[in-house]
């Protein structure tokens, strides 16, 4: 059955869907069989791996809601082992449509149940809030991934989203752990790095990755042709970092709490 990791910061601008992509398709290059599912409305999971999410006709909303099953959504990706299920322009109102709905913070966790034993992983691209979509990511999930930028206001709003990582242990996924807090954007020249690295200590002790992802302009430009870092530029030290940081991932399987 699959590890169904939640990538999440309810902080915008952090490198949350750059590292849900990229890890997805290092998982993919290391053989693994991995399903990228965009929840976020803004769909730039889709596109940033080639999928224009404004031509999808049905994507997890529509799974979401119970309109078609999770398995008739699921799309191919230009990367071996990869497929996706896509963000669509309908997504955006699905925080107010859920609402009404029976189990409405489970929608995801059961539609899924559908293919997870047809991936190894299955990465959930989250939206940069903690709306009921985000509730979704995390109920569906059993570990979270979160991606902290390495600038001053990097922390902001982390507590609350340790909160409801409590709260939903509590009410909803007992067995949802923390996989790990990666460092993304990271400047050599900037010295607040290690002042962040260490109040990040302080929330998630002993669950920090070790690869950092630095601040790197193909990263940046790779989403805007469709292609994962590695299929845009191989050699950047963006592609290596990501690369390591898979490894890592793969390392921590069978791993206890």
């Amino acid at each position: 059955m699959a590890r169904v990791i939640a990538v999440v910061n309810q902080k915008g601008g952090v490198g949350k869907t750059t590292t849900a992509i990229n890890l997805a398709a290092e998982l993919a290059e290391l053989g693994k069989f991995v399903l990228l599912v965009d929840i976020d409305p803004q769909g730039n999971a889709s596109s940033g791996i080639g999928i224009n999410h404004r031509d999808v006709e049905h994507g997890v909303y529509h799974a979401l809601i119970g309109a078609k099953s999770f398995r008739d959504i699921i799309t191919h990706t230009n990367v071996d082992g990869l497929k996706a299920a896509p963000a669509t322009m309908d997504l955006a109102g699905a925080n107010v449509e859920l609402v009404p709905l029976e189990r409405r913070e489970s929608r995801l966790r059961e539609a899924l149940a559908e293919v997870r034993h047809d991936y190894d992983y299955i990465l959930i691209d989250c939206p940069p809030s903690l709306g009921l979509l985000t509730v979704n990511g995390l109920v569906a999930a059993e570990e979270i991934l979160i991606p902290v930028q390495t600038e001053y206001y990097a922390l902001e709003g982390l507590g609350q989203l340790v909160e409801t990582i409590d709260l939903i242990r509590q009410h909803l996924q007992p067995g949802l752990t923390v996989l790990g807090a990666v460092m993304t954007m990271y400047d050599e020249r900037n010295k607040l790095s290690q002042a962040v690295f260490n109040e990040l200590y302080q929330y998630f002790p002993n669950k920090i990755f070790r690869t950092v992802i630095p601040r790197n302009v193909k990263l940046a430009e790779a989403p805007s042709h469709g292609k994962s870092i590695r299929h845009f530029d191989a050699s950047s030290k963006g592609a290596k970092a990501y690369e390591k940081l898979a490894r890592e991932v793969v390392e921590t399987e069978g791993t206890p709490e």
